[in-house]
């Protein structure tokens, strides 16, 4: 997802503090043009790109493997692409809402599968935080997915699209559950409503987001390994409140 919205804001960032990046994508000019744009911005030549995408399965494992391999390894993955619809749109169009949903929770789960064994297979399935040959602090994998506060509530706006991230969130709460001990740290990333292509045309509510200033707060809480974060911050408390209100309310509300 590094080639636009968030993903975007995100991978400058890494190229800017001098990160080896390697991008995994749709679109093979798009990948072409944000690799250079990451050279330019910092990023150790080459930034090299791989096919994949969150409808098509079968990408998953090649792509990971091209990236594993030219990088000699990996110890972060980073996950932003996703679809986004509007709950009336999918409520009338069931191929797209079994693309928003395949992509937001089953393309992803199965992306972050892959990308797990991959990461415990480097650093190994250890506790151990110092290497036994070299006495050296050993460094923690970490995969990093974007879910969204959306999943955090059902609510009416977002029935469909939120059940995704819902899904998504849990399955990363549970990998975190089972595997820190083995030395993965996982990142949920749930922002709020930002600027982004994928939320153009709609009406930004209060707290609304920027791209470089969320990917400033992601790019903390991957270096800390923070199990959950919320962007921008106001949205921790916000949906906090939401969580507490009754059903009664929530039948009432449009938020």
């Amino acid at each position: 997802g590094a080639t636009k919205g968030m993903g975007r804001a995100l991978a400058r960032l890494m190229a800017e503090r001098g990160d080896r990046l390697f991008l995994l994508g749709r679109n093979a000019d798009d990948l072409k043009a944000a690799g250079r744009d990451l050279e330019i911005r910092g990023a150790p030549q080459p930034v090299e790109t791989a096919y994949c995408d969150l409808l098509d399965a079968a990408s998953f494992a090649p792509a990971l493997d091209a990236a594993f391999h030219a990088m000699d390894g990996v110890d972060t993955v980073v996950v932003t692409a996703g679809l986004f619809a509007k709950q009336e749109e999918m409520e009338n169009d069931a191929e797209l809402a079994n693309r928003v949903l395949s992509a937001d929770f089953t393309g992803t789960v199965l992306f972050c599968e892959e990308a797990r064994k991959r990461l415990l297979a480097v650093y190994g399935l250890s506790n151990k935080s110092v290497s036994e040959n070299t006495g050296a602090a050993v460094p923690s994998p970490t995969l990093c997915v974007f879910s969204s506060v959306a999943g955090d509530r059902g609510r009416k706006p977002v029935v469909l699209y939120g059940a995704a991230k819902a899904g998504l969130s849990q399955y990363l709460e549970g990998l975190d559950h089972k595997y820190r001990s083995a030395g993965l740290r996982t990142v949920c990333v749930k922002p709020g409503f930002v600027a982004t292509g994928m939320t153009a045309g709609l009406k930004p509510p209060p707290f609304a987001g920027e791209p470089e200033a969320v990917a400033r707060r992601v790019l903390k809480a991957i270096d800390r390994g923070r199990p959950v974060v919320y962007a921008p911050a106001a949205w921790r408390w916000v949906m906090c409140a939401i969580r507490q209100l009754p059903r009664c309310v929530m039948r009432k509300i449009e938020f």
